[in-house]
């Protein structure tokens, strides 16, 4: 396969990644307005789990879109070493597996630490 091939399915992987960020950061908007507003102070103790179940499952099903992509663009590297007609731009492209790696880390704790936060905020 071709390195500019390859390239391609590495932006689209990237995308992938970006757009997984997007339903979440919605709920975490959500859930911030809400609590600067002080709404969840006399909230029923139904409607402060809900918010946090919304914003749990809405977290994970992000993280294990990232992880997928993450796995997936880890797998395309390793092809992308082996192109046909590599390029400047899939050299360096395919020196990113450190970067992924570290990717994958940041995923979990900036999700866990946002959960830790949403939980502060609608709990008190």
């Amino acid at each position: 396969m071709k390195a500019k091939a390859i390239v391609k399915q590495w932006n689209e992987m990237r995308t992938q990644i970006i757009q997984a960020q997007i339903a979440p950061a919605l709920v975490l908007i959500a859930v911030v307005v809400l609590a600067a507003f002080g709404v969840f102070e006399n909230a029923t103790d139904a409607a402060k789990y809900l918010a946090i179940g919304v914003a749990a499952a809405t977290g994970f099903l992000s993280m294990t879109s990232q992880y997928a992509a993450i796995r997936e663009a880890q797998a395309l590297l390793v092809d992308l070493n082996k192109a046909e007609e590599p390029t400047a731009l899939s050299k360096k492209i395919a020196e990113s597996g450190q970067l992924l790696s570290l990717t994958a880390v940041a995923t979990l704790v900036i999700g866990l630490g946002s959960f830790v936060l949403v939980v502060w905020a609608v709990l008190g």
